[in-house]
Order: C-alpha cells, then sequence, then structure tokens
C-alpha cells in the first residue's frame, strides 16, 4: 500500500479489528505494529521501551520515543494523535513518522474508541497485540468485577454520572466542530511557543538550581558528620524533594532534548540520589500523561485501598497499566476511603517507601532483556541495555551508602526517627504531584474530548509568586506541563500567559488555586468521595446486601 493511497474509514476500523495499531498524524494513517513484531519477547513496559531514542531509523524507534513504550500507542489507536506526537517529539522525530505511513485520510478524522478502553467482546483480534495478557483475556469488562454488588453498580453508576453531567456543564460542548475548533486554535497556540522559543533551556538557571541542592546536601553532610542527625534527615528530605524536580524534566527531555545526556542526567538525579527508578517513572507517568484521571488507565490515581479520587473504583476496576489486575472494592477499601480526608497527609509522608518497591520491581521485570535471544533482537550496536545496567549500578551504589549511613547512626530508635523524618519532610514532593490532579474530574467524556480540553480538564495550576517557583519546581504549572511536556520548566511562567489567553478564546475553564486552597480543593474531593462509599454502606445496609462479600440477603 502507498504512503499516499487514501484509506477510508471502514478500512481503518478492519485493521485495528485485526490487531494492527493505526494511529491518525497529520492527515497520514501509521501503523505502529512493526515494533510488537520485531519485539516478540519483550515485557510490554521494559526498560528499554520508554527510554530510547538513539535509532533514527529502527523497527522500535517510534515506539520507543512516543513516551513510554507500547501502552500509551495503545491508547492513542484509532485517534488522530497529531497534538500528543507534536507536543512529545522535537523535530527530527516528527520526520520520522513518514516511515510508519500507510496511507492518508483527507476528511476530518473522528476519534474511535481505542480497543484497550472497550470491553473485552469488542476486542476482537486486537486481544492478541494488545497490553492484556492471555490469562486476563477472559475477564469480566473492565472497570466491573463479579464481587461488587447490584446496588453499588447502580450507585457507582449514579456517582459517575453525577460527574460527567458537571464535567459537560463547566466545559465547552463535545460536538465535534467545537472540539475541532479547539484543537485548531491550540495547534496555533503550540506555533507560537515555538516561535517564541519556549521549547529553548536557558542553562544558567539550572547552575542557580545546582547551588541550591549542593548547599541542601552540604548541610546533610555537615549536621550528620556532627552527630545532629535528626536535624540532617530533615536537609536530607528536602534534598530529594528538591533534586527530583531535575528528574523530571530529565524525563521529559526538557533539558537539553538530548535523549542520551537527559537519561544520564536523569539515571544519576533518581537512581543514584534518590534510589528511585526512571525507567519505572517514564513507563508509568507518560502513560498518565495521556490518559490523565482515567481511573481505569491512569496509574497515579490507581491508590486503593488507601486512596480513591472517583467513584468509579467502587465497581473494582481492572487496570490497563497493571496488565489487568484488579483494584477490589471490599471491606478494606471502604474503611480507609472513609477516613482518606484525614489519613491523606499521613499517607504522602510514607508514599516514598512504595516508590521504592515499584522501582525494584521494575528493575527485576526488566532483567529478562538481557538474556541472549533477546539481545539478538536488537540489530544495532546503539542498545540501550546500558540504560538498564546504569539504574542498576546507581540504584546499588544508593542503597549501599544508605544503609551503611544508618548503621552508622549509634542506636536504633535514632535509626528509626532519622528514615522517618527524612521521608516526612520529602512529602512535600508528594503533595506537590498529587495537588494538580487529585481534586480534579475523572469523567470519562469518550474519544471525542479534544487534547487541550482534556488536560485543561483533569488538571490544575497552584498560584504562587515568582520567588517562589524554586519550591515548587514547576510542579504548580501541572497545566503548562501538560500541555507542552517537552518545555524546559523556567519557561512555564511565561507560556502560562499564552494558555490562559487561550482558555479565555476557547471557553475552557483554567482552574488555579493558591497553594494552601489546592489543599483544600483536594480534601474536599476526597471528603465527597468518603462521603459517598458512607452513603453507598448505607444503601446496602438499608437492602440488606452484604457488598464486600458479593451475596445479597433477604429480609
Amino acid at each position: 500500500m502507498k504512503k499516499s493511497t487514501p484509506i477510508t474509514r471502514d478500512c481503518i476500523r478492519k485493521l485495528i479489528g485485526e490487531g494492527h495499531l493505526i494511529v491518525i498524524f497529520e492527515q497520514k494513517v501509521l501503523r505502529l505494529d512493526v515494533w510488537a513484531e520485531r519485539h516478540p519477547g519483550m515485557r510490554e513496559k521494559s526498560l528499554a521501551a520508554p527510554l530510547i531514542e538513539l535509532e533514527k531509523v529502527n523497527a522500535n524507534f517510534f515506539c520507543s520515543v512516543i513516551a513510554g513504550g507500547k501502552l500509551p500507542i495503545l491508547h492513542m489507536v484509532g485517534k488522530d494523535a497529531s497534538d500528543q506526537i507534536n507536543v512529545y517529539h522535537s523535530d527530527e522525530t516528527l520526520q520520522s513518522m513518514k516511515l510508519y505511513s500507510i496511507g492518508t485520510f483527507c476528511e476530518p478524522w473522528v476519534d474511535m474508541e481505542p480497543p484497550i478502553s472497550s470491553k473485552p467482546e469488542e476486542l476482537s483480534g486486537f486481544l492478541a497485540h494488545s497490553a492484556i495478557p492471555a490469562d486476563k483475556k477472559d475477564m469480566d469488562s473492565v472497570g466491573s468485577s463479579s464481587i461488587v454488588s447490584e446496588s453499588a453498580r447502580s450507585f457507582t453508576h449514579l456517582a459517575e454520572m453525577q460527574d460527567i453531567e458537571k464535567a459537560l456543564r463547566n466545559y465547552p460542548s463535545l460536538d465535534p466542530e467545537t472540539q475541532r475548533d479547539i484543537t485548531r486554535k491550540f495547534r496555533k497556540l503550540h506555533l507560537k511557543v515555538r516561535k517564541q522559543g519556549l521549547y529553548d533551556c536557558n542553562y544558567s538557571n539550572y547552575v542557580f538550581d545546582f547551588v541550591r541542592y549542593v548547599v541542601l546536601f552540604g548541610l546533610f553532610i555537615a549536621f550528620f558528620s556532627r552527630g545532629y542527625h535528626l536535624l540532617s534527615a530533615c536537609f536530607l528530605g528536602f534534598f530529594w524533594q528538591q533534586i527530583m524536580f531535575v528528574a523530571h524534566d530529565a524525563g521529559h527531555l526538557a533539558i537539553t532534548h538530548n535523549v542520551m545526556a537527559d537519561t544520564v542526567i536523569g539515571v544519576i538525579v533518581a537512581d543514584l540520589c534518590c534510589g528511585l527508578s526512571l525507567g519505572w517513572w517514564k513507563s508509568s507517568h507518560n502513560v498518565h500523561h495521556l490518559v490523565p484521571n482515567h481511573p481505569e488507565h491512569d496509574p497515579d490515581i490507581q491508590n486503593v485501598p488507601l486512596l480513591a479520587t472517583s467513584p468509579m473504583f467502587f465497581k473494582s476496576i481492572r487496570s490497563t497499566y497493571y496488565n489487568g489486575s484488579l483494584f477490589p472494592w471490599d471491606a478494606t477499601a471502604s474503611f480507609f476511603v472513609e477516613i482518606q480526608k484525614y489519613t491523606y497527609y499521613p499517607i504522602m509522608c510514607v508514599a516514598r517507601f512504595n516508590l521504592y518497591l515499584l522501582s525494584w520491581q521494575h528493575l527485576i521485570f526488566s532483567l529478562p532483556v538481557l538474556k541472549k535471544e533477546d539481545r539478538k533482537l536488537r540489530s544495532t550496536p546503539t542498545s540501550t541495555l546500558w540504560i538498564l545496567y546504569l539504574e542498576l549500578v546507581c540504584m546499588a551504589i544508593y542503597w549501599y551508602l544508605h544503609i551503611n549511613l544508618l548503621l552508622s547512626i549509634p542506636d536504633f530508635h535514632t535509626r528509626v526517627l532519622f528514615v522517618l523524618l527524612s521521608h516526612s519532610v520529602s512529602l512535600l514532593l508528594h503533595i506537590q504531584i498529587t495537588l494538580s490532579h487529585f481534586g480534579m474530574s475523572t469523567a470519562d467524556l469518550g474519544p471525542v474530548e479534544s487534547f487541550a480540553q482534556k488536560q485543561l480538564r483533569t488538571t490544575m495550576d497552584v498560584a504562587c509568586p515568582s520567588y517562589l517557583d524554586w519550591f515548587h519546581g514547576g510542579l504548580q504549572f501541572q497545566v503548562i506541563h501538560h500541555l507542552f511536556p517537552r518545555m524546559p520548566k523556567h519557561n512555564y511562567r511565561q507560556a502560562q500567559v499564552l494558555v490562559r489567553e487561550f482558555c479565555k478564546e476557547t471557553g475552557i475553564k483554567y482552574t488555579i488555586f493558591g497553594f494552601v486552597d489546592s489543599n483544600k480543593f483536594v480534601l474536599e474531593r476526597l471528603g465527597e468521595i468518603a462521603k459517598q462509599v458512607g452513603m453507598l454502606r448505607f444503601c446496602q445496609k438499608h437492602m440488606g446486601e452484604d457488598v464486600f462479600n458479593g451475596k445479597a440477603t433477604s429480609r
């Protein structure tokens, strides 16, 4: 099939039904399943997938740089992903898109629901190529479970409908022409951002950041060496909170825009300085960017049984990110979510321990790519196994130094307090991360919603004076970051002016609160979900149902 051959919508639908990964990009029809065919033995979210951008003409090139491997592509199947692709990639990368073109579609494209978001009976041959393993293909429809009672389903459906109605009231119409107009205006905004040089990084800004990191780490060493262990723990926690902003920038290739340089920077900062895997973070974070705040798809809000930000969790969802794993809604989830307004901050204090676990889990499950048969699948010497080696070495060094540091503290009691205090101080980072999404809409408005509107509906900014930008590290501009992921954080404030104008022009609500009010906003949402859990329990008790055992009793 020639790259200029017109392809009908029915033909595209048929190709998708056969399991092909078809994405629309600037009126070109791209078939991206060649990567899966060339790499049959590689895990879907292996370390290589989210980080490599080294080979210019390689079958796995596009899937590597589209921000997280195969899974993000699955969420773009059947959609016009022009905006997503353009904001994520450099001009050089965009030129490579023609390698995957199988034809053109010149009419206005109306997005289809990606098969990964559909019920299993609708997936057809696509399941053979999806991220969901074979043992999950016979599962109930994604987002439902037999362990949930009928009243729970009904109550959850009503709560979901309320969220959807609220979103429809507060944001522009979902009719195709309105959304296409928003898309056209967003593309003009993107051109303006590029022309103003807001993708260019002023490295002098990082010099000031580096000085701050050195001072914080120096204070930690100074107080620790003098026996002020608990005071030093505070500075270590602040150091972790601050320096991870650099890993975030590097993970998005927002510093040098060179994949090798930014990868090395990111691994040194995340793995060596903080004990967290950059590869794990990219495999998770980039999916979050494409499907923000979707309970079934966004791993960043899949925190049941401890926290729930959407009533959809009441029906025991299955996560497409975690290969169809069930997040059951049971008595434990109900108990913790009912008190989540009060446990939110304590959970943030210890959230870092979970990141350690996820980091090691990611690296361990990535080890199969080191096997001989997998190495043969790589056709060039520019293989990215060095990233996995580098992460493992840096993580090993971090834990060797950290454990020896703890052992140098004279007594066990102080060691425990040192660990708890250093991790509690770094809760600031976890609060900054969750503020931007936990209070926002989790409603699924379907595939017709434009990229720009979805990002603005599910994300909010935190207002702060410019002299406090260093404290938030760019995370206070999450709306800007979600619209332009590769933009250096020091340019967010300039871009914010343009985004405000765009929102005024399109009628899309731009949500922004001060830091204190942002916390109140999130706590209100957590409290709202908690009240819904209480109402659900009351309804089940009134109807004589034992929801947590999935059984109904008669009175």
